[in-house]
């Protein structure tokens, strides 16, 4: 027996707005944790070390997570003039999906 999708149908993109939002409720705070952690190894090697560590932004460096994504969000791509741009774009994708796929 076949079923037949209709893709315009309501409860087909309810399915999929319902999976996004439990994606987005999944990951982002995994994100802001493991930002957190880094955070915290970060002061470890700098007590380790002997120094103060990120204490920058916000009290005792709280927001310090936030003000690196914030910059690795708003830095400038540069691509090589010479180079192939669409290898050069692509290339990162294809590695991670290589690895995952290993």
């Amino acid at each position: 027996m076949f079923f037949k999708i209709n893709l315009f149908s309501f409860k087909f993109f309810y399915n999929y707005v319902d999976f996004i939002m439990y994606s987005l409720l999944t990951l982002l705070p995994l994100l802001i944790v493991i930002a957190f952690f880094t955070l915290a190894e970060r002061k470890a090697m700098a007590s380790i070390q002997r120094r103060r560590g990120p204490n920058i932004v916000g009290i005792f460096g709280l927001l310090q997570p936030f003000a690196d994504g914030l910059k690795l969000i708003i830095k400038e791509v540069i691509i090589p003039t010479k180079a192939n741009k669409f290898l050069f774009v692509f290339a990162p994708f294809l590695i991670l999906f290589l690895s995952f796929l290993g």
